[in-house]
């Protein structure tokens, strides 16, 4: 017998064990991702990072409002329809801490923290443990319009057709909307509109000296392309500086191959003229600048108090500490850790929502009562 025909079962075992290795390999590679699943995790107020450095006062008319408008509400009413996870609570668990803010003195800041203290208790969230996310900004853009085409008012603003989901983007700039009385307003700026759709509410300055103020009022339900990432893949623009800003100077630089880029993105959004406070959110109350912010309900339930702690991914880097409320969602706002932060109106609140690109993680603040339930032990 040959020294090869004696090692041969042991070159067999290492090959079956190679192949073992190499099929664990292909399986972790091709294995999808565990599906998307908020998890909390009770923690103290002395865990959140700059808790005491924050004007905490200024996020309570936010919750104000959302307060309001959960209680108007039957109190068997649930709090999280639309979550897929955890049992936010009905509106009788969240009465106690909305019947306690009514009584904090406006502007008190030593009395805002002792109420958020005493009547809730903080959560990390995370998606399947993992409580690093994304959070971006958004802001209530100014466009120049018309009630009327013509001139270098050419792009149409429309309102929710009777049957939204018919269209793609691409079909309703070749027309398939036109000429039905859908036309709510007329602007200058094609890219400007486009931007609108991602903002959800703008105000739009009309030649005789008006404003007409525009809000979100329903989309296609088509599915949503993020232009910024099409833009990345391609080599357009480097990763690291795909922000708002850099992707609508891209589209000012590249009219044409923006109008192509945009048609990418079959997602569409209407619009209907609002009045009064506003801009307003997802949940029907007007939005505070640098206090409300968007998230997936999905997984999160709207009127949440949220402590964030994120970083900007780009310099100077950085920290947004402070307490908000989620008061609003957005096609791009998908899974249990994500956030897109409201500036306001204005040039220094497109400037700060246009630069933002942060890293981070966010506390749900979550009343006693349901905090019990859900394992917190204070």
């Amino acid at each position: 017998m040959t020294v090869l025909a004696r090692r041969a079962p042991w070159i067999g075992l290492a090959l079956a064990a190679l192949l073992v290795v190499a099929a664990a390999g292909y399986w972790l590679l091709v294995r999808p991702p565990p599906e998307p699943r908020l998890t909390l995790a009770p923690v103290g107020f002395a865990g959140l990072a700059g808790w005491n450095e924050d004007r905490v006062a200024a996020a309570l008319p936010a919750l104000l409002r959302s307060c309001r408008k959960l209680l108007a509400k039957s109190e068997d009413a649930t709090v999280a329809a639309k979550s897929k996870s955890i049992d936010f609570g009905t509106v009788a668990d969240w009465r106690p801490a909305c019947v306690a803010a009514e009584a904090v003195p406006a502007g008190d800041e030593k009395a805002a923290r002792q109420f958020f203290e005493a009547n809730f208790v903080p959560f990390l969230a995370g998606n399947n443990g993992e409580p690093d996310g994304l959070f971006t900004g958004y802001f209530e853009i100014t466009l120049n319009g018309s009630r009327k085409r013509g001139g270098s008012y050419q792009t149409p603003l429309y309102r929710r057709p009777p049957e939204p989901g018919r269209y793609t983007r691409a079909e309703i700039e070749d027309g398939a909307l036109a000429g039905r009385g859908l036309e709510l307003l007329w602007v200058d700026d094609p890219v400007a509109a486009f931007f609108l759709e991602i903002q959800g509410s703008g105000r739009v300055n009309l030649p005789d000296g008006g404003v007409a103020r525009i809000g979100y009022d329903g989309k296609n339900g088509k599915p949503y392309v993020p232009v910024g990432r099409l833009l990345v893949e391609r080599g357009e623009l480097a990763r690291d500086k795909a922000t708002m800003d850099a992707i609508r100077r891209w589209m000012a630089e590249n009219p044409k191959k923006a109008a192509s880029l945009r048609r990418e993105n079959p997602s569409y959004v209407f619009f209907r003229e609002i009045s009064g406070e506003g801009p307003l959110g997802a949940q029907q109350v007007a939005l505070t600048a640098g206090r409300s912010l968007a998230v997936d309900r999905a997984f999160i339930p709207l009127g949440t108090p949220i402590w964030i702690d994120v970083r900007q991914r780009f310099p100077p880097n950085d920290e947004i500490r402070r307490l908000v409320v989620a008061q609003d969602t957005g096609g791009a706002i998908k899974g249990p850790v994500r956030g897109d932060l409201f500036w306001g109106h204005g040039k220094e609140a497109a400037s700060g929502a246009g630069a933002m690109n942060a890293r981070g993680r966010y506390y749900l603040l979550l009343p006693k009562a349901i905090a019990v339930r859900l394992g917190a032990t204070s």
